[in-house]
């Protein structure tokens, strides 16, 4: 059994997971109780020992799925656009092997949503797979010729963050008008928000009075899939994937997000490249950043003993 761990920037979540990749029990705790005066290092530790003091196991080791970019060879927080206090700068492998003394592979987490739907999601046994999760941001991984493309430093897949347009606003990034500007399902409540005057709304109430007949919330929708179809159209001639998983909350909306969506990029991409492709749900939800580093362990370990 492998001790499988998500940290992102409001949660932790604690699993026990086997090598096929079935989580057998798990727990979750806040990570941002105190506005993050206790580091969040400090938080998933002390919540570590009190999970497997409730679920005494002998693990072969430990598997984090990160928030941030990771360097996965140290297991170190290289960068958060300072979003995180006490965080940047963390080496979770150190601290988990020090602290446990088992030992500890570390990855972004949206990679290793990639990983785990093509472990044990959707994508199982696809070679050529890009997901990207509309949430807060657009997260995403990629999956090329069967492996995790990692980049120099580990840090590639960062899908929110290329230009959709020149003169859009300025990113936390750095950049101007980025995917994440117009893609994430932050951007979708923003937009209806502006142009219904309303406030307090979420995804949930979106979609439901969308459905319903709202004409403002239809036309921001569609206008919001439009701009996510656009950023995908460019990624799938880029990559030339398979399959494409769409991620976070809002993609459970099949008939409202996902099909719209599937026919726009079909009908936008060049016609090779949509041959065969596959537009779909990612269907693990919060269990993936779990199941995708343990994926991650197992090839690192088997790495490891193999040199």
């Amino acid at each position: 059994m492998i001790l499988a761990i998500d940290l992102g920037g409001t949660e932790v979540k604690i699993g026990l997971v086997d090598e096929a990749g079935t989580i057998h029990e798990k727990s979750s705790a806040s990570v941002s109780f105190d506005g993050y005066r206790t580091p969040i290092i400090s938080t998933m530790k002390e919540t570590v020992k009190a999970f497997l003091a409730e679920h005494p196991c002998d693990i072969r080791g430990i598997a984090v799925s990160a928030c941030g970019q990771i360097d996965p060879e140290t297991g170190t927080v290289i960068g958060t656009n300072g979003k995180i206090p006490h965080y940047e700068g963390t080496c979770i492998k150190a601290e988990m092997e020090d602290t446990f003394g088992k030992e500890t592979w570390v990855l972004n987490d949206a990679n290793a949503a990639v990983l785990g739907e093509c472990f044990a999601g959707r994508a199982k046994g696809l070679q050529n797979v890009i997901l990207i999760t509309l949430g807060t941001g657009v997260g995403g991984g990629v999956i090329a010729d069967g492996r995790l493309l990692n980049g120099k430093r580990g840090i590639a897949g960062e899908l929110g963050h290329f230009t959709l347009r020149a003169d859009g606003p300025l990113c936390p990034c750095g950049k101007r008008g980025c995917f994440e500007h117009y893609a994430s399902a932050s951007a979708l409540v923003a937009c209806c928000e502006t142009a219904s005057s309303r406030n307090g709304l979420n995804g949930k109430i979106i979609f439901r009075e969308a459905e319903e007949g709202n004409s403002i919330f239809r036309s921001e929708l569609s206008a919001w899939i439009r701009d996510i179809a656009e950023g995908l159209t460019g990624l799938i001639h880029i990559f030339n994937p398979e399959m494409v998983l769409i991620g976070g909350g809002v993609s459970a909306q099949e008939e409202m997000l996902i099909r719209p969506l599937r026919e726009l990029v079909l009908q936008k991409a060049m016609p090779r490249f949509t041959e065969k492709l596959r537009i779909e749900r990612a269907i693990l939800g919060n269990d993936a950043g779990m199941i995708g580093a343990v994926r991650f362990w197992l090839d690192c370990h088997k790495e490891v003993i193999t040199a």
